[in-house]
């Protein structure tokens, strides 16, 4: 009995040498378009679509396979007696092979300037319809979609047929690969409309990179990256150095990066356990990373430090002094990269595009048992136009500037969070705490006598005076909170009773 194998690639990665192979094990190779001319051009001989349909291909090649005495030459099951006769009546011969993949869907719509034409343009429709009904037909067709496994397949076929086993795992790659390719599509149409949250959610993602493990080595973990423009993320850094990252890292590094892009001025930020634990700006990036090291010698220890310039050696020197886990930058200098690969497990992480800013288009995830929680990330940081000054003193040019300065890393602390600064650093931060007087307890107790002239920013509303009678005693000056509780006046009247500046944002950040 005549035996059959249909290829037809828009990746043509390996397919020359795998339709050798099929014809070496007998099989007629049927194909369309540009890989029938690949084909042909190898010397292999090609039966064309149109010699097994006896209809020619149409509509600027819109229509090829989807034709009866293809379909049913893949679907027919071998072992259902009623199939093997109706196939021999209507004279179909029988598909053994598949190899197809699809239009470039993704590739299209990822080009710069993309027209909607041209994208819905190369959305395949015979393709995944032909993977389909031969990964549903598994038992009895070996349906290809990935290049890297023709030579499995080619091996199986000389050693007298592919294994159930394999079978059953290309099926699955199908599904797999159709499943996405339309998740792709209709994403990128939802886009067009402007539909932000649909009814049906399908998201699809890459894998990025295997991990080590997840939270705790008992954990199995995996990092995915989103299917675009995604300069400035991590899904974008090249790794020049180090160990593999791991899934706390990520995470970590995540935090630090979404921070160190709130800043156009040099800025270093450290991280330790997904909250800052130093923030400090300055004239350059040495400078700022000083400052971000000296707000938390302690705290920085084994923590990831992100920069948004050049990694120049005097700042890898004194970044080599303590053992860190990460440092991001966009670019590291020859010299920096000699002192800092000397250390043999440290991850240097290069991100040309550290600077480039997220926006509200960007989804934040976080799963939940049963369910997914969705929202766009917070890009919003406060509108100036809206401060409030609500004390009788109203705060000096320089605190104001203080005070943005500890909104920006306040909003990267996990509520409730409070942050002390001052001289353009933090001094003190008190994370994920349960109440907003135990944050600010942390916080000073970090500062120690740094508190003394700091200013304080904490992510939501006071509901008690005690954080600005804390704050009295502590030294601070001004403060700058979203306001909104119901108790405002009593904190109010406390900074009056302590000479104590306070702003009004209207802007709330908590962070969980």
């Amino acid at each position: 009995m005549k035996r059959r194998a249909i290829l037809s690639v828009s990746d043509k990665t390996g397919i020359v040498e795998f339709a050798k192979g099929l014809e070496a094990a007998g099989l007629e190779i049927v194909s369309t378009g540009g890989t029938a001319k690949a084909l042909r051009e190898a010397g292999i001989e090609v039966t064309s679509i149109d010699q097994v349909t006896g209809f020619p291909e149409c509509l600027d090649g819109r229509v090829k396979t989807l034709h009866p005495l293809v379909h049913a030459g893949v679907l027919a099951m071998r072992s259902n007696p009623d199939h093997m006769k109706q196939v021999e009546e209507l004279g179909v011969t029988l598909v053994d092979v598949v190899a197809i993949n699809l239009y470039p869907f993704k590739q299209t719509i990822l080009k710069e300037g993309v027209q909607f034409e041209e994208a819905i343009e190369n959305i395949d429709i015979g393709g995944p319809t032909m993977i389909r009904a031969a990964a549903k037909n598994w038992q009895d067709v070996s349906v290809v979609v990935d290049p890297a496994d023709y030579g499995k397949v080619l091996e199986e076929l000389k050693g007298g047929g592919v294994s159930i086993e394999t079978k059953r795992l290309l099926a699955y790659k199908v599904f797999e690969h159709t499943a996405s390719y339309d998740a792709l599509i209709s994403n990128y149409l939802r886009g067009q409309l402007g539909i932000t949250f649909p009814e049906v959610y399908t998201p699809t993602f890459e894998k990025a990179q295997d991990l080590r493990y997840g939270e705790n080595p008992h954990q199995n973990a995996i990092f995915y990256k989103e299917i675009g423009h995604f300069e400035g993320t991590l899904a974008a850094a090249k790794q020049l150095h180090g160990k593999e990252l791991s899934y706390n890292n990520i995470n970590d590094a995540n935090g630090a990066l979404d921070l160190v892009k709130e800043f156009d001025v040099p800025c270093a930020v450290a991280v330790k356990h997904a909250n800052p634990c130093g923030v400090g700006i300055g004239d350059s990036i040495y400078e700022a990373y000083v400052k971000a090291y000296e707000a938390d010698p302690v705290s920085i220890f084994g923590g990831i430090v992100a920069l948004n310039r050049e990694c120049d050696a005097k700042t890898a020197e004194e970044l080599a002094k303590i053992f860190l886990e990460i440092i991001i930058a966009p670019s590291f200098t020859a010299d920096a990269l000699e002192i800092l690969t000397k250390k043999k497990n440290i991850r240097l992480l290069e991100l040309p595009a550290v600077a480039k800013k997220n926006t509200p288009a960007m989804f934040d995830y976080k799963k939940v048992a049963g369910g997914l929680l969705v929202q766009n990330l917070n890009c919003e940081l406060f509108d100036e136009a809206n401060f409030k000054v609500v004390t009788k003193r109203a705060p000096t040019a320089a605190e104001i500037e203080t005070m943005k300065f500890g909104m920006t890393v306040v909003k990267h602390t996990k509520s409730n969070g409070i942050v002390l600064v001052k001289d353009n650093a933090t001094v003190g931060v008190g994370p994920g705490q349960t109440n907003r007087i135990t944050a600010l307890e942390l916080a000073i107790k970090y500062a120690g006598d740094k508190a003394q002239g700091s200013v304080m920013a904490s992510d939501a509303f006071f509901p008690f005076p005690d954080c600005v009678e804390a704050a009295a005693n502590a030294g601070i000056t001004a403060i700058i909170q979203p306001g909104g509780s119901v108790r405002d006046q009593e904190s109010i009247d406390a900074c009056d009773k302590y000479g104590i500046a306070m702003i009004f944002t209207g802007t709330r950040h908590f962070k969980h």
